[in-house]
């Protein structure tokens, strides 16, 4: 064999080891990354499930944990940025090493014992303490490893290297498949306690996968003397003299944007269309999976230009349909309204992730960007959980920060760093434009113009679509006309303004007529928790303490309440009777002479309605009435054992379930609080899950529990009377079967679903098993 053969067969194996050897370095990095955001995306409905128990189950429970979420992020990316810009290379390692070992300390994942109970009212500040307190060092040490794992993976030397990016792509896939396992298989498998040990056990898993991948740079350098990053992406100009403070605020810019609309969409959902369990899922995935589609080898080139536009047109057109549905003072059919909010959401969050991208700069400052980048996401989601709900009575941020998202496609970047646009131009279109507009508002409104019930806002939305298409070349001004059909959309009566708002930590609360006048309503988002006839048909004021809707005479709650108050008639006091979930208070007018009567409220601004002149159950019937606030698990805890002859829990009228309300352990604590012939009855209504055969299944492990069912279904749901579902309970079976004389009254039915623990609490089951039964 000549020399020539034999150099050729040597390069040929050395460049075949070097292949298998970038390989296992791509695949160790691929896993490693994947493994931590398994572990980031699932600590997070963990410990939320952890925390419901104490803080309940309302849309601004999620919204701040997912701001709480956003600013560690932001801590870890910090972290990362300080360890790859002050250390030496082999430092970065040892160190983050070392802090993931210290994190480690404050693991198991489990609630403090000194956070056991929240502040009455608003509890976001709150909330983001125990948040920190919790798991904020192992979140920020997992946190850390997106930026840090591309920043070694750039030192590695592997053909890739230059562009390490499409690992963040990666990294967010294992966040998509954790999000959507850990609710509808994890949890239900294993529940909390042990999921909780088995992040552990991940956890350790993760510091050794880190350990290997330093290791690898730890080599290179140790075989090269140095650890360079090539730099090779995105911008030229950004390669040669690095970020500048223009591309920065961009960076922050579009990441806020979208991170916004995600705490803006979820809460616009679960408010004003349908407050279905786990909806805040979808737009969370989505979200995440439009990084995955953005951040990936040779996503971003120019040739792709028609995809672009076809998406720019997309966005445009599903903003408008959306703007057109919200410019409605009704709200349409769910599914139509949350097919086309998703369309706008996905097609805004992808274009602005996409501008992201395309800004982003070499390895060399690519900790950097993820910094700022985390900074921008921190800002929009504190904006859309904090900032708004305190500076807006409705969802006015949704509307708001959906028409920003046109300020995300890459002209309106081009053209703000360019200067390339009118300013005085821009200043009048954005003063004559507001003035036509509710001149012509005010000129209907004035005449009595109604557009034949369609409204003013409608008709002006759909005129405000000509200029929105017409400047679909000019994205600045095309922002402008979206901020004017904003503008139109808070202003004037439509679906994000309606009646009189009032908006806390727990939700939105507004207090309406009915359309013929008669009925004062109140509404938490789109689900009526209250009604009282207030007028008769000719608009004079009445007064008629009839409780209505699901409280109506005769109905089920009713019945459960009065066969109660009967049995306790000849004793002398008659009882004590206590309620969770205060409503409108149309249940004060149930009492009766020598009861004793105790209401439990989650939300003063519920008790303030309630005793506030819209309504008079409460000011009529019991104007000094016993209300204690706070969440029902804490507050009937603190009540002495066998303490009531009826518990009447009333906090399954909304479909945002407080399944913390429904556990085994929530069940036992009620029963405890019975005396021997009490009667407990729950309020299961709901459109969305089989409560009831939950309940069925979850009651088993009780023992000496009777439990009854009996609903009435309405022909035709009215203010007057509406139909409802309850549950009946006792410990003396003679008393719980006395139940079944009610008309309508029957055993539980049987359903295949798991009973509902603290632990663990399957929601996919009853899901189908609703849908099964309709």
């Amino acid at each position: 064999m000549t020399s020539a053969t034999l150099s050729s067969t040597s390069l040929a194996t050395s460049e075949k080891a070097a292949s298998e050897a970038g390989s296992g370095t791509l695949w160790l990095y691929t896993v490693t990354m994947l493994l931590s955001a398994l572990l980031l995306f699932s600590i997070q409905p963990m410990f939320a499930k952890m925390v419901l128990p104490i803080l309940g189950g309302s849309p601004s429970v999620w919204a701040v944990a997912l701001a709480f979420f956003q600013g560690a992020l932001l801590a870890g990316y910090c972290y990362a940025h300080a360890l790859i810009r002050y250390l030496p290379a082999k430092m970065t390692g040892l160190v983050h090493l070392s802090f993931c070992l210290f994190a480690f300390l404050a693991l198991p994942i489990a609630l403090p014992e000194s956070w056991q109970e929240p502040p009455q009212g608003d509890a976001y500040l709150w909330q983001f303490g125990l948040f920190a307190v919790a798991i904020g060092l192992p979140f920020m040490a997992v946190a850390a490893n997106a930026p840090l794992l591309q920043a070694w993976f750039a030192r590695t030397g592997h053909a890739q290297s230059a562009d390490p990016y499409f690992l963040y792509a990666a990294s967010n896939l294992g966040s998509f498949f954790a999000l959507l396992g850990y609710p509808l298989l994890l949890e239900p498998m294993f529940g909390v306690t042990s999921l909780s040990g088995f992040w552990m056990l991940g956890y350790l898993g993760l510091i050794l996968g880190l350990a290997t991948c330093f290791a690898v740079v730890w080599k290179r350098q140790e075989a090269s003397g140095v650890a360079p990053i090539e730099a090779a992406t995105g911008d030229d100009r950004l390669d040669r003299v690095g970020p500048t403070w223009q591309n920065r605020l961009t960076w922050i810019g579009l990441a806020m944007v979208p991170s916004a609309l995600l705490t803006a969409f979820t809460t616009h959902i679960a408010t004003d269309v349908a407050s279905a369990p786990l909806i805040w899922v979808i737009p969370l995935a989505l979200y995440l999976l439009t990084f995955v589609i953005v951040f990936r080898d040779g996503a971003s080139r120019s040739d792709d230009d028609r995809s672009v536009d076809l998406l720019s047109s997309i966005h445009v057109g599903s903003v408008f349909l959306v703007f057109l549905l919200l410019s409605q003072n009704w709200v349409g059919n769910w599914f139509l309204t949350s097919s086309l909010g998703l369309a706008a959401f996905m097609s805004g969050t992808l274009i602005a992730h996409r501008t992201l991208y395309e800004s982003r700069p070499s390895a060399r400052s690519l900790t950097e960007f993820y910094l700022w980048m985390s900074f921008g996401g921190v800002l929009g989601g504190l904006f859309a959980a904090l900032v708004a709900p305190k500076l807006f009575s409705e969802v006015f941020e949704y509307p708001l920060i959906l028409a920003l998202t046109l300020a995300c496609r890459p002209g309106v970047v081009a053209a703000l760093k360019k200067g390339d646009w009118d300013l005085k131009g821009g200043a009048v279109k954005f003063v004559a434009g507001p003035v036509a507009v509710f001149s012509f508002a005010a000129l209907c409104a004035k005449l009595g113009v109604t557009f034949g019930g369609w409204g003013i806002a409608l008709i002006l939305i759909t005129l405000l679509a000509i200029p929105l298409f017409y400047y679909q070349r000019k994205p600045v001004n095309q922002l402008a006309v979206a901020l004017l059909m904003v503008a139109v959309l808070v202003v004037l009566p439509t679906a994000v303004h309606v009646g009189n708002a009032q908006r806390s930590y727990f939700g939105v609360y507004r207090v309406l007529k009915s359309d013929d006048g008669q009925y004062t309503v109140l509404q938490h988002g789109s689900t009526l928790h209250g009604a009282q006839r207030r007028h008769d048909k000719d608009g004079n004021p009445v007064k008629d303490l009839s409780a209505v809707t699901y409280y109506y005479k005769g109905g089920p709650i009713h019945q459960a309440v009065s066969r109660v108050q009967n049995r306790l008639g000849t004793e002398n006091p008659k009882g004590r009777i206590g309620v969770v979930g205060l409503g409108a208070g149309a249940l004060a007018c149930y009492s009766r002479k020598g009861e004793t009567w105790r209401f439990y409220e989650i939300d003063p601004i519920v008790v303030e309605i309630a005793q506030s002149p819209d309504f008079s159950y409460m000011s009529e019937c019991q104007p000094n009435a016993d209300i204690v606030i706070g969440d029902a698990r804490l507050t009937v805890a603190k009540e002495p054992d066998e303490s009531f002859d009826l518990l009447v829990i009333d906090a399954f009228s909304s479909d945002a379930v407080p399944m913390h309300l429904l556990t085994r352990e929530a069940l036992s604590l009620y029963v405890s609080k019975l005396k021997p012939e009490g009667v407990g009855v729950l309020h299961i209504s709901n459109r969305y899950l089989d409560l009831e055969g939950v309940l069925n299944a979850t009651v088993q492990g009780i023992e000496g529990v009777s439990m009854f069912v009996f609903d009435r279904v309405l022909p035709n749901d009215s203010y007057e009377k509406t139909s409802s579902r309850v549950a009946v309970f006792s410990k003396d079976p003679h008393v719980a079967h006395s139940f079944l004389r009610v008309r309508g009254a029957r055993t539980p039915r049987y359903a295949d679903v798991k009973p509902w623990t603290d632990d663990a609490s399957d929601i996919l089951g009853p899901f189908l098993s609703k849908i099964g039964r309709r």
